[in-house]
């Protein structure tokens, strides 16, 4: 049976690692995809709302992005926010349908992408490992105050060891197959 503490454990790794797979979600890869704009706001009625709440975002296009607002007024709103980002995009409507190419990506531009993923992917892993590091001193804590034996205290030792062993390689597969979708041309 597993113990509150790795379950604790679990939880927390779990909520480290969908943040990052979200984090890395957002980064361009000269693909068009709906999540790049996730973290855009649009001006509506007053207040800042998510573009996928006022529209519907589709990829027609392997370099395309096809936004139709449910209110045809947004369309105008929707492109400055859009325009505003720091996406680097550049979208253009007919009145109805807003269209964003996704430009390819240079060599250079690549590489710099990479190194960015590698970066959030250590960082990923850094959290994963502090979570570890929290609940081994945690599970010592009721060791020393006999809670656990020393024998139950190695055995959860051992089980968180296999949980963060496999929050990481789950890191290192999102790492992996965000590189290859970065440098493929």
């Amino acid at each position: 049976m597993k113990s509150e503490f790795y379950h604790d454990a679990k939880l927390r790794m779990q909520k480290s690692f969908e943040t990052l797979r979200e984090e890395l979600a957002k980064i361009r890869t000269g693909k068009a995809t709906a999540s790049l704009l996730d973290d855009i706001k649009v001006e509506y009625y007053g207040s800042q709302v998510p573009l996928r709440q006022i529209s519907n975002i589709v990829v027609p296009e392997l370099r395309l992005l096809s936004i139709q607002p449910y209110d045809k007024s947004m369309v105008g709103a929707i492109e400055k926010a859009i325009m505003k980002s720091d996406l680097g995009l550049n979208p253009t409507n007919d009145g109805k349908v807003i269209r964003v190419p996704i430009p390819p990506l240079t060599e250079e531009r690549r590489k710099e992408l990479v190194r960015l993923v590698k970066k959030m992917a250590e960082e990923g892993r850094v959290a994963i490992r502090n979570i570890r590091r929290d609940v081994n001193e945690h599970l010592k804590r009721a060791e020393k105050q006999g809670e656990l034996t020393e024998d139950e205290l190695h055995h959860q030792l051992d089980e968180i060891q296999k949980l963060t062993d496999e929050y990481i390689k789950k890191v290192d597969e999102i790492l992996e197959n965000k590189e290859r979708e970065i440098m493929e041309v």
